[in-house]
């Protein structure tokens, strides 16, 4: 049964290390410099918070939204997300190294100019994200849609991306050096070119 919903709560330096935070819903809240680290979510509801400076350090998030919440300056290092909704919700200055998600709707998420090296997106809706100029060398994209996203500029170096949708990715805004794509996805990308495929 979940508790009753805070609403416009400000949290200030809260010590919430390895909590269980379950069935929560939190509206227009709050949360600064607070520790999350190894805390856990389960399906719990964050509607247009803001977090900064809030350390999210190997925490686990399951079937739980961050809906148009603000990120800035806080630190995901090992944290994983699974069946999460993070529908238009912006990150700043954060730190998202390494971050695995798995499955959930990340649609409308501002990442421009995020340090996603080496990050692990699998299964998950990214539908017109702000990936503009974001570092993502190595990273996975493994069967994320990735329609309509915003992708000028970004770095996919060696980047895994079998499975994704990349219809609104332009090779020639992009660094795609050794980045690991299908044969259907090639034939996207070279007809993003203006080249035709004939046998």
């Amino acid at each position: 049964m979940s508790e009753a919903v805070q609403e416009e709560q400000r949290f200030f330096r809260d010590d919430w290390y390895g909590e269980e935070i379950t069935g929560r819903h939190y509206v227009r809240c709050e949360f600064h410099e607070t520790d999350f680290s190894e805390a856990v979510t389960r399906n719990s509801v964050f509607t247009d918070c803001v977090f900064g400076n809030v350390r999210f350090n190997a925490s686990r998030h399951t079937d739980s939204a961050f809906t148009g919440c603000t990120f800035r300056r806080c630190n995901f290092f090992d944290a994983e997300f699974t069946g999460c909704k993070l529908v238009g919700a912006t990150f700043t200055e954060c730190e998202l190294r390494p971050l695995r998600v798995t499955g959930g709707d990340w649609s409308f998420t501002g990442l421009a100019g995020a340090d996603l090296r080496a990050v692990t997106f699998q299964g998950v809706r990214m539908r017109e994200a702000d990936l503009t100029g974001a570092d993502c060398a190595g990273a996975v994209f493994a069967d994320v849609d990735l329609s309509g996203a915003a992708l000028h500029a970004v770095k996919l170096p060696k980047a895994e991306l079998r499975g994704s949708d990349l219809s609104a990715l332009d090779p020639l805004n992009a660094e795609l050096a050794g980045a690991i794509v299908s044969p259907e996805q090639a034939a996207v990308l070279v007809t993003s070119l203006g080249l035709r495929v004939r046998a």
